[in-house]
């Protein structure tokens, strides 16, 4: 058989044709060296690939270079490899003379979904979900979905406990092994040597072996699915992990199928062990978010990742970009920027309505953003973070792919969160010492924008608002000022 090169993010049984393929896994230094990754994402990645290699023995080879094309001269057989999730990296397969075979590691073909995008206006994810659950016949009842309804999201927006934590077990934590200590040591030395990390060391918090992260899908579908839905939204400063399943960093280095984990997400919900909306958010997620943002990264063409069609100039500043959290006093900010630098992960509602909100309103660069999104984050990779970011999250391309900017004042994170209560902000107050930077940020970016946004119906009301506002200068002046000091 032919040898399948396999990138590390492609590490799952399902990128072989069959279990005793001859296998190539390299691990190359220069990528480390060419951009400053979160210590913990390079810990996991590293660890996934050796543990990969150490599973295979004699059916893999495994090379430790400098580049992937020093590692591709010592290899004189015939090689093979399943299409790539970046363009740097497609335009390796090819230049080497590899045989690139189709995408792995998604549901929707690539055929499929430009079948789908051709010919329309507007590329909603909405539309592309509900196609896709009539592919796979997820969540139906013959041709209707179940329940009648589509998306059940309305139900899944509830605040997040007076208790300050949700009781649902915590998920299983892998245990360091001997590959680990390894990894960690080379990381250490390396960092001597000048290869430079953000974000703290700590303990591997995510899967890195098949085994791993089918333990963790199990259990989050019979322990925490259940109270995913209702909560999905919330964010607590004491509990990062909520009931989220903390499955994105291995279904990203191809160790799950998610289709298959879709498929046991409606098992359960079949079997009554899950109200509906919470199966019916998780397999959102999987087949449908998840599926089109990966696809858009190919269909939206390789100029889409410098979208900034709100002409956002700034760069992000030195606290942000070194994870400084300890520099912030904005609580919700605070914490979420830690989390950042502990765990190089935090759910989806942070991502988008803290960090991304904040560097919307500040007008940061997007491809900036974007690119600290992918290397901060343990889960993050170029094809992820491109539309997340530069489309949803910075609304950079005026819509293409959502409806309205995800713009909120603190109102959003009080209602949402418990943060509010121990901050020094009030998220009630625009101007002022005591302003929320969230809120007076809010109506400072909404009358930057006016005239690029008065077309969006979803913002009439907010922007009708903006003129009743009195005190409206001194707001814009007074988040001038503060520019993008850490707030």
């Amino acid at each position: 058989m032919v040898r399948r090169w396999l990138f590390g993010d492609q590490l799952g049984p399902h990128f072989l044709d069959d279990p005793a393929q001859p296998v190539l896994l390299i691990e190359s230094k220069a990528v480390l060296r060419r951009r400053a990754f979160h210590r913990q994402k390079a810990h996991l990645v590293l660890s996934a690939l050796r543990h990969r290699a150490a599973e295979l023995g004699d059916q893999a080879r495994y090379l430790r270079t400098e580049t992937y094309r020093e590692a591709l001269a010592q290899v004189r057989e015939p090689l093979d490899a399943c299409h790539p999730t970046s363009r740097a990296a497609r335009r390796l397969v090819r230049a080497v003379g590899v045989t690139m075979l189709g995408p792995r590691g998604f549901a929707t073909e690539p055929a499929d979904f430009t079948a789908w995008a051709d010919g329309r206006r507007q590329l909603r994810m909405e539309d592309f979900y509900h196609a896709a659950r009539r592919r796979f016949g997820l969540l139906m009842d013959g041709g209707e979905p179940v329940g009648g309804r589509w998306n059940l999201d309305a139900d899944n927006r509830q605040p997040p406990p007076r208790s300050g934590h949700l009781d649902v077990p915590p998920p299983p934590m892998p245990v360091e092994d001997e590959i680990d200590e390894e990894v960690r040591a080379d990381l250490d030395r390396w960092e001597r040597d000048g290869v430079e990390f953000v974000g703290r060391d700590g303990p591997r918090l995510f899967p890195a072996t098949r085994a791993e992260a089918v333990a963790r899908l199990r259990h989050f579908v019979d322990h925490r699915l259940a109270a995913f839905g209702p909560y999905e939204d919330a964010m607590l400063a004491g509990d990062p992990w909520l009931a989220h399943s903390m499955l994105s960093a291995p279904l990203n280095l191809g160790l799950l199928d998610p289709l298959a984990a879709a498929r046991d997400a409606e098992h359960a919900f079949r079997q009554g062990r899950v109200p509906p909306a919470s199966a019916e958010g998780f397999i959102r997620q999987l087949v449908g978010w998840r599926d089109y943002i990966w696809h858009l990264y190919w269909y939206l063409g390789e100029r889409y990742p410098r979208a900034n069609r709100l002409h956002a100039r700034r760069t992000l500043p030195r606290w942000f970009a070194g994870l400084d959290a300890d520099a912030v006093e904005a609580r919700c900010l605070s914490d979420v920027l830690a989390g950042v630098r502990d765990r190089g992960w935090v759910h989806h509602i942070p991502r988008l309505m803290v960090l991304g909100n904040y560097g919307l309103q500040r007008g940061w660069r997007p491809g900036e953003l974007a690119d600290w999104f992918h290397r901060c984050f343990v889960d993050g990779y170029e094809w992820v973070m491109t539309a997340n970011v530069v489309g949803m999250s910075q609304y950079a391309d005026a819509g293409a792919i959502t409806t309205k900017p995800y713009a909120a004042g603190g109102a959003y994170v009080h209602r949402m969160s418990d943060y509010c209560g121990g901050c020094r902000y009030d998220p009630k107050v625009r101007l002022g010492p005591d302003a929320c930077p969230y809120t007076a940020g809010y109506w400072a970016f909404l009358a930057r924008h006016r005239e690029a946004l008065r077309g969006n119906h979803r913002l009439a009301q907010p922007l009708r608002q903006l003129d009743r506002l009195a005190d409206l200068d001194a707001v814009v002046d007074q988040e001038r000022r503060r520019g993008s000091h850490a707030p």
